[in-house]
């Protein structure tokens, strides 16, 4: 008999001498509440998770544990096997956690995976991103958003997900493990790898794919389909054109998974020139990043007792007139990092190394907008150009631009908390994490004014849920656009294609059905295995 049991134990007991036969006896009490009797002699417990429970003024580990009753524990699931690439193929466009955990699936069954990415491998990529810092250069090409690994290599790393059911989470942190990620993961209640460590981790991973025959080519952006002469609407290929020479090149396979990401604005418009009915407006969000002293997050969130603790996470939602404003990418101990894929606009973003140990803690707070929220402006432009769905994009496009203009260069406009709920400007600035730099300026003024009003009242409604919240080094900076796409590819539910555009596979964050490291690798293993099934049969 198998079954999940939590266990908690104050910190103090956690440290007591005798703490295997402490969990002993609370694991029999806690299957005896649940109806379970057991004895000692036939209980095998293995540990699944750790959390700290830090509500009610009381610090508590939270522990997990699978109980085997009467039986052995099963031999703990192993990394997939993948086989050498044989003759059919598949094209990704996209190396981020979608594309490469494509790529691995394919390998189990022996499609040779060919991996498009616009961007750099990772040590140029380091190199082009500290660019937007030290001279505010943003490469369209290869930046936070584009280039090898995705947005997740250079911007956290968390690997925490609520979306069990979309598939396996344990085969998703498993590979990570694999390839180098401390296995921490495995139990950590919420898992993360750090921008310091998922480089060299994303590096291993293309290693192997190289190695079981498959293809990565960088510094080639996708510009078009290749479609076959035989079926209209059926893509066998794409175009491209290499950054650096503006050479162009072609690549035919089997099939195609697309991957780009929520950031690839192109490729939404390729889509709406090629097929507009695959797209679909979609809610997405738009806000601030919130960034505060790491110490007074670590207080508020453990009641002032924050020795030998991690940094603080935070988990903030309210409702306000009808939608949901809240917190996203909680960065506890981190950075607020610069996203821009572009020159003419800002775009900011958080990320921590894996040690999690810098003076500042920041998340992105955000509101939910729905197609309707949208100025009907960007809804004529979006309709003129052939697409109503584009409306969302061009609207962020827009609200990027104007963060951009409140900025200077890369440095991007902010505003203390207390003065942006006064209405007033900032004076002075606090310091902050953002390494390419602040310029004060009255959000309250140029965001929009759902934006604005939505936050002001969430803002309040945050500092009764964590008292202290709202304090004079509380800083936002904006603007945060990125959480998610504006834009739905449509694909069909049983063959997973692209509705309008056979032999296509949209998956990931940009195709709006994921979001975050291990919903997107889900999503890019369920896209494969659709994929395998129409070309192996």
């Amino acid at each position: 008999m198998v079954t999940d049991i939590s266990i908690t134990l104050r910190v103090e007991e956690e440290k007591a001498e005798n703490k295997d036969a402490l969990i002993e006896k609370k694991a029999l009490r806690a299957l005896f509440d649940k109806g379970i009797k057991a004895k000692a002699g036939e209980l095998s417990l293995v540990f699944v998770k750790k959390s700290i429970d830090a509500r009610h003024g009381k610090t508590k580990i939270v522990l997990r544990y699978r109980a085997y009753i009467g039986e052995s524990p099963e031999e703990a699931n192993k990394t997939p096997e993948w086989k050498m690439a044989g003759e059919k193929s598949a094209i990704i466009i996209g190396s981020g956690p979608a594309g490469l955990f494509a790529a691995f699936r394919l390998l189990e069954d022996g499609v040779r995976p060919i991996i498009i990415e616009r961007g750099s491998e990772t040590s140029k990529r380091k190199r082009d991103i500290a660019k937007i810092s030290t001279s505010g250069e943003v490469g369209a090409d290869s930046n936070y958003c584009f280039g090898e690994g995705g947005a997740g290599t250079f911007s956290d790393g968390k690997l925490y997900t609520r979306s069990n059911k979309r598939g396996d989470i344990s085969k998703i942190l498993r590979i990570f493990a694999h390839f180098g990620a401390d296995e921490k993961i495995l139990t950590d209640a919420h898992p993360h790898i750090g921008t310091d460590k998922l480089p060299s981790i994303v590096n291993a991973m293309r290693q192997s794919i190289i190695e079981h025959g498959g293809e990565v080519h960088f510094g080639q952006r996708c510009v078009d389909f290749v479609f076959s002469d035989n079926e209209a609407k059926k893509v066998c290929g794409v175009k491209t054109i290499e950054t650096e020479s503006g050479r162009e090149k072609e690549y035919r396979a089997d099939a195609v998974i697309l991957a780009t990401g929520h950031s690839a604005f192109d490729i939404y418009e390729l889509l709406a020139r090629t097929a507009p009915e695959t797209l679909e407006a979609k809610t997405f969000a738009v806000g601030v990043r919130a960034e505060h002293p790491r110490a007074l997050i670590d207080a508020i969130q453990f009641h002032g007792k924050t020795e030998g603790l991690p940094a603080a996470e935070y988990r903030l939602v309210t409702q306000v007139e009808e939608r949901g404003v809240y917190s996203f990418c909680m960065c506890p101990g981190g950075f607020v990092v610069p996203s821009s894929t572009d020159s003419d606009e800002i775009v900011v973003n958080g990320m921590s190394s894996a040690k999690r140990n810098s003076k500042w803690s920041n998340a992105a707070i955000v509101v939910e907008t729905r197609p309707e929220d949208i100025p009907s402006s960007f809804v004529e432009e979006a309709k003129k150009r052939g697409c109503e769905a584009l409306s969302g994009l061009y609207w962020r496009k827009s609200l990027e631009r104007l963060a951009k203009e409140n900025g200077d260069g890369q440095k991007a406009p902010a505003q203390r908390l207390v003065d942006f709920l006064k209405g007033r400007e900032s004076v002075t600035l606090p310091p902050s994490s953002y390494t390419a730099g602040l310029v004060p300026s009255r959000l309250d003024l140029w965001l929009p004014k759902q934006i604005k009003e939505r936050l002001e009242k969430a803002f309040l409604d945050f500092n009764r849920q964590m008292k202290g919240y709202i304090s004079e080094d509380a800083l936002l900076i904006a603007i945060e656009t990125r959480t998610s796409t504006p834009v739905r590819i449509r694909r069909d539910k049983e063959s997973g294609e692209c509705v309008a555009l056979k032999n296509l596979y949209p998956a990931g964050e940009g195709s709006g059905y994921s979001g975050g490291i291990v919903s997107s690798a889900m999503d890019g293993e369920k896209s494969a295995e659709k994929l395998i099934r129409a070309i192996l049969g």
